[in-house]
């Protein structure tokens, strides 16, 4: 047998397990559907990330708008307060503007007053004493435009918030704590005290 066809039968008895060695060598070589998908899918990795990189910026601006609408909220409350403040400051500057001008008026009260109580005591001064009490009705009728008002002191219950007791006054006549006299009148405008009267109040007797 010549040495040609020696290799040729060496070549057709190759063995089945070098056959699979050519075979795997062959797939191997060959581009696979495994080496294709590998960018792929790191693509779609990236892009997963910037959705949730984009979820995650959105979410912060959100925050950050509630957190902004919260404060305009409370700044528009506190503007809404200053501005009932400034409207009850001017509303009182209006009401009590002349309480300066009306206390300055009681003095003059208390004046006409006195007078009248003085010539009433002598008959031949009743001209003037009629004369001095509607000076005294028409000066009250002015006050009373402004909101001012005189303080009930004579038999009321004593009132320390209305009343000033200058003295106690024995009495079985009435209850004790009872106003039983004015030695100057007292006087509220709208509401707010401007004095206080001053009075006699009676107490119980001390010999029973």
């Amino acid at each position: 047998m010549s040495e040609r066809e020696k290799e040729k039968k060496n070549k057709t008895a190759a063995s089945p397990g070098d056959k699979e060695d050519m075979e795997q060598v062959k797939h191997d070589e060959t581009p696979g559907k495994d080496h294709a998908a590998g960018p792929e899918e790191h693509k779609k990795k990236s892009k997963e990330e910037l959705i949730h990189e984009q979820e995650k910026t959105i979410t912060e601006r959100e925050k950050e708008i509630g957190e902004l609408k919260d404060r305009l909220l409370y700044q528009q409350a506190e503007f809404e307060n200053f501005k009932k403040l400034k409207a009850k400051e001017k509303q009182e500057l209006l009401r009590f503007g002349n309480e300066t001008l009306v206390k300055e008026m009681l003095p003059v009260i208390d004046n006409l007053e006195r007078a009248i109580e003085h010539a009433s005591k002598t008959s031949e001064s009743k001209a003037i004493v009629e004369g001095v009490e509607l000076t005294l009705s028409g000066l009250l009728k002015v006050l009373e435009k402004f909101g001012v008002q005189r303080v009930e002191a004579q038999g009321k219950k004593f009132d320390p918030n209305l009343h000033e007791a200058v003295y106690e006054e024995e009495r079985k006549d009435v209850a004790p704590g009872t106003v039983v006299g004015e030695l100057q009148k007292g006087y509220i405008m709208d509401g707010r005290l401007l004095r206080p009267a001053m009075v006699s109040v009676a107490k119980k007797p001390e010999t029973e």
